[in-house]
């Protein structure tokens, strides 16, 4: 059965298995086939949210790009993670259907959204949408500021514009998706492996993927602290 709201853009849904949580998690077992995390932000970093709703190893390394994120600032933090058993593809859940309700009690008590997804491409680029244009705006900015490529354009199925889409489903009704290429989360790690001990390990990260986090937070409205690399000790 559709959901009695569909938004989703012609054939941007068509691949996936399950059209809702509620069909995936009939399906799928979770703590075996995945693993949700949902932690609500403390004081003024709860009015933020980062979402990883293709988590672990559906689209590495979204969850701890959002996990790490999130810590930085005091926000809320959702994830799906893929565990491995299986094709880990029959996972993903479109945004404009994803309505894990531990995901909606977050997104609908926050005012700002940042949702993390990873997009084909070998070449290094992030498509920024969202229906928080002028949060986009600043978050595209403040990327190529620190030389990652941004996208000059969304494809339909990445702007990330649907009302229905979990990243604008916050108190405002307008959120930031973020779309990352292949290539470029591959920079994220060392040697680009994007294998469960890479992601899941803080010591194979780059330097890159501090410098990502802190140019996106830097452009969040209201600013949080930017972050940096842990230090070495």
């Amino acid at each position: 059965m559709a959901p009695a709201r569909d938004c989703t853009p012609a054939g941007s849904a068509g691949r996936d298995r399950y059209v809702d949580f509620a069909d995936l998690a009939a399906h799928e077992r979770e703590g075996t086939d995945y693993r949700v995390t949902a932690r609500r932000g403390v004081g003024e970093g709860a009015r933020v949210v980062q979402l990883a709703i293709h988590g672990g190893g559906i689209e590495p390394p979204t969850t701890q790009l959002a996990d790490y994120s999130a810590r930085m600032t005091g926000s809320s933090f959702y994830s799906l993670e893929g565990l491995g058993n299986g094709d880990e593809r029959d996972l993903h859940v479109t945004a404009t259907h994803f309505d894990d309700p531990r995901a909606l009690a977050l997104v609908e008590t926050a005012r700002y959204t940042v949702s993390w997804h990873g997009a084909a491409g070998v070449e290094p680029l992030t498509y920024v949408g969202g229906l928080d244009i002028h949060a986009a705006r600043r978050v595209a900015a403040a990327l190529r500021t620190r030389g990652f490529p941004v996208a000059a354009r969304n494809p339909g199925a990445l702007a990330g514009v649907q009302p229905c889409n979990i990243a604008n489903r916050d108190q405002r009704g307008e959120g930031v998706q973020l779309e990352i290429s292949e290539g470029q989360r591959r920079k994220f790690l060392k040697d680009g492996d994007l294998g469960r001990d890479r992601i899941n390990d803080p010591r194979f990260r780059t330097p890159a993927f501090y410098a990502y986090s802190a140019a996106v937070l830097s452009a969040l409205a209201p600013a949080p602290a930017v972050p940096g690399p842990p230090a070495a000790g």
